[in-house]
């Protein structure tokens, strides 16, 4: 819907720790002979990835990093936050339609279960920021500033981070860079995490919420039962034993 209204929806997400020890997996390797993991491995640090995700065309932006504290989430996020709106120019409402602004505002945090106090002046709203409901993506500075920037952030609910698409494109990319292998380093976890992201860049895929999986659980969930040779249906089997039970019910009558 808000793709559709012209309001751009990026969903925010940190993946990892990923650690310097063997992944199982698949590799690509002559006939009868498997790549082999060493049974000792030395932990050389941890490393983690930094994600911003857009469903509607695919493409993802990452950064690998050894740490995701505010200062170091923040910063990447606002840098690449004013890229992404470079081309959209901040707009501020008429005073005639402040009102009408400032509920398209309250419209899109409607069931949200943390909620800041917007602030008197807001532009016009340009993009939805999905992120996860932790204590550090609610930093007042950080706030502040998507308001002013015509950004709001929107917090999925506990125990549904399954809800931030992020989650989804960040499975696909640790699957791809790390199974299989075993990176030394962490410089070697953040090279193949980024690499495989500009490779999925090259042709990305869009996620479709309410896609052809939910279309599937929808009809097994709204599944009808055919009622004799007529076109009524029902939610649930009709057994011999009922229609017996019905057909005498009837006579008794």
């Amino acid at each position: 819907m808000a793709e559709a209204a012209g309001i751009q929806v990026w969903c925010e997400d940190e993946a990892g720790p990923y650690q310097t020890v063997p992944y199982a997996g698949y590799s690509w390797r002559p006939e009868q002979q498997p790549a082999c993991q060493p049974h000792e491995y030395v932990r050389n640090g941890t490393a983690k990835l930094l994600t911003l995700f857009h469903p509607s065309s695919g493409q993802v932006r990452v950064k690998g990093v050894t740490d995701s504290t505010n200062a170091t989430l923040h910063d990447w996020l606002k840098a690449q936050l004013t890229t992404i709106l470079a081309d959209q120019p901040l707009e501020m409402p008429p005073a005639s339609d402040k009102a009408t602004n400032r509920l398209a505002w309250e419209r899109w945090r409607e069931g949200v279960a943390v909620k800041a106090t917007l602030p008197e002046v807001l532009p016009c709203l340009r993009l939805l920021l999905v992120m996860d409901n932790l204590v550090g993506h609610k930093n007042p500075e950080w706030l502040c500033w998507c308001f002013a920037r015509g950004i709001l952030p929107i917090f999925t609910p506990l125990a549904g981070s399954w809800l931030n698409m992020a989650e989804s494109i960040q499975r696909l990319l640790k699957r791809r860079a790390l199974n299989g292998t075993y990176p030394r380093t962490t410089n070697d976890i953040i090279y193949q995490l980024e690499a495989v992201a500009r490779v999925w860049n090259r042709q990305p895929t869009p996620f479709i919420w309410a896609g052809k999986r939910h279309a599937r659980r929808t009809r097994a969930h709204l599944k009808r039962h055919p009622v004799g040779a007529s076109a009524a249906t029902t939610p649930r089997p009709v057994c011999r034993r009922d229609a017996k039970w019905q057909g005498a019910n009837q006579m008794t009558h």
